[in-house]
């Protein structure tokens, strides 16, 4: 029997970024199981093709910060997959650390992929899709972006800006066929988290429970989903308590050094990989 929402993602052509590995890569096993067209983008040219090649749907290049190379991708997607219907927006990174050690270079970088990339993939979805009235756009956002925490400032800064810029796309696009929705993960395990540790008394989520979340939200669209769903109701209720509050459970979570207490050495090959532009 097909999971809730799946019944509507059976047939649709989906285009996915950062989907060489990670939750890019578990969304697009899930809708290929789903019964959809799947096409993977990735900046790691081998990687993507590795991936492509295992889950048996098209790999192509992208550079999510170059409006050519974007606009390529949805074209080559579409000549081989046909009309897109849903663009997951996916590609992001991580900086972490003291935000006075974080680097110009970094900051431009996190910037350019998780903002610029986020809404230039928008922005050229909503091309094609508002003039046949019909499409939709998911952005892969975080609960970081509704959620501070020290040693997080880039990231957290980065991920805020989408949670605001799909609402205000999805407003603005209402009414005209086209959906626009962002899923909010929490901790989850993949590299970006590489070296750090879990909240005192929390589990990390899997990818592929972010990728039933995607799943769910192409099939059932809503305008923003918090994974996993109980976290959502906890953090609106959190929001409305005294910051001294808030500060004292983020201290009893171990959320005011998850981010600055790490383990470097850890994180270097992903560090390394995001610095390269790979």
């Amino acid at each position: 029997m097909a999971k809730a929402g799946e019944g509507a993602v059976a047939g649709e052509v989906v285009a996915i970024t950062g989907a060489a590995r990670g939750i890019g890569l578990a969304t697009a096993r899930a809708l290929k199981a789903a019964g959809a067209t799947v096409v993977i983008g990735d900046i790691d040219e081998t990687a993507v093709k590795e991936a492509a090649a295992a889950l048996g749907v098209t790999g192509l290049t992208v550079d999510v910060t170059s409006r050519e190379s974007f606009t390529a991708f949805l074209d080559r997607a579409e000549e081989s997959a046909g009309r897109l219907d849903v663009l997951v927006n996916n590609a992001g990174i991580m900086p972490i650390g003291p935000v006075t050690e974080e680097s110009d270079a970094d900051a431009r970088r996190c910037i350019d992929v998780n903002v610029h990339g986020v809404m230039l993939g928008t922005k050229l979805a909503l091309g094609r899709m508002l003039p046949r009235g019909a499409g939709h756009v998911v952005n892969i956002a975080s609960v970081a972006g509704i959620m501070f925490t020290p040693g997080l400032a880039l990231y957290n800064a980065s991920k805020a800006a989408i949670v605001a810029f799909t609402e205000a796309t999805r407003l603005e696009v209402e009414g005209r066929g086209v959906r626009v929705g962002a899923v909010l993960p929490t901790f989850t395990n993949t590299e970006l988290v590489a070296g750090t540790r879990s909240p005192k008394g929390q589990r990390n989520c899997e990818p592929e429970e972010i990728a039933a979340a995607v799943v769910a939200m192409i099939g059932r669209p809503r305008p923003q989903t918090v994974v996993p769903k109980r976290l959502g109701p906890q953090i609106r209720m959190g929001a409305l308590f005294p910051d001294r509050v808030r500060q004292a459970v983020s201290r009893r979570l171990g959320l005011d050094s998850i981010f600055l207490e790490y383990d470097p050495d850890a994180r270097k090959d992903y560090d390394a990989r995001i610095r390269s532009g790979s």
